[in-house]
């Protein structure tokens, strides 16, 4: 099954929800081809950050410090319920442009997937800085990319219209707000890393309807990261 999902690598509920999904179909039995697409939560950011991640989240979610460290707990949480360590206090944001237009490199020959799980890992629990080059030509290697074409790449705007037109196909057809959006069998959408059960629902859904929509979202409740929150959303 075909299932396109527009992430950030910055962001815990994409990485929370890329492994539910890959629980929820697993334990379906369905093979899923996933293909990776960018969303950038601030496109404006710096290469690298010079304040703390807990101080910029506070400044740009208009939070205290304590409500924003809090914040994280809940979401190192949820994701420990996952497998995954979020180390939060070391976390370096920073923009992610770059980092997109590798995984476009990577996906181009059949690993994207490994990219966008080890750029996951990278930011989340190695806590390196996510926008610099050094962090980005790390986590190319790893996964077996060719070095030379990693730099001609980074050396130039190659993938940069890939990377532009998934944020468009987002905004202006999708209506995303949040990330992770899921679109299975460019039929079924779904917002937010829900449980694992609802991704299982939603599979069902789309092998069971060919009728369904792209635009027949489930969004209640969704953890999801946006422009004004990225907390774990209260039972």
């Amino acid at each position: 099954m075909r299932v396109d999902v527009w992430s950030d690598v910055v962001c815990p509920f994409c990485y929370i929800g890329k492994k539910r999904l890959e629980k929820a179909a697993a334990e379906s039995g369905v093979e899923l081809e996933i293909f990776w697409h960018s969303f950038q939560l601030d496109p404006d950011a710096p290469i690298s950050q010079e304040t703390s991640n807990s101080e910029r989240l506070a400044q740009k979610y208009n939070r205290s410090i304590a409500e924003v460290e809090e914040m994280q707990r809940n979401i190192a949480e949820m994701a420990k319920q996952e497998g995954i360590e979020f180390n939060w206090e070391k976390a370096n944001s920073g923009n992610t442009f770059n980092a997109h237009r590798i995984i476009h490199l990577a996906q181009s020959q059949g690993l994207g997937n490994e990219a966008e799980e080890a750029f996951f890992y990278s930011y989340m629990t190695q806590g390196l800085a996510i926008g610099e080059r050094e962090t980005i030509e790390d986590v190319a290697a790893r996964i077996g990319l060719n070095p030379v074409q990693v730099d001609d790449v980074l050396d130039s705007d190659e993938f940069a219209d890939f990377v532009k037109y998934d944020e468009e196909v987002a905004r202006d057809q999708l209506k995303v707000t949040g990330v992770p959006f899921f679109v299975f069998d460019q039929r079924v959408a779904l917002a937010g890393a829900q449980p694992v059960q609802v991704f299982q629902d939603v599979i069902a859904k789309a092998i069971a309807n060919s009728e369904a929509k792209a635009d027949d979202a489930t969004q209640d409740d969704a953890a999801v990261c946006n422009d004004e929150s990225c907390e774990v959303p209260k039972s």
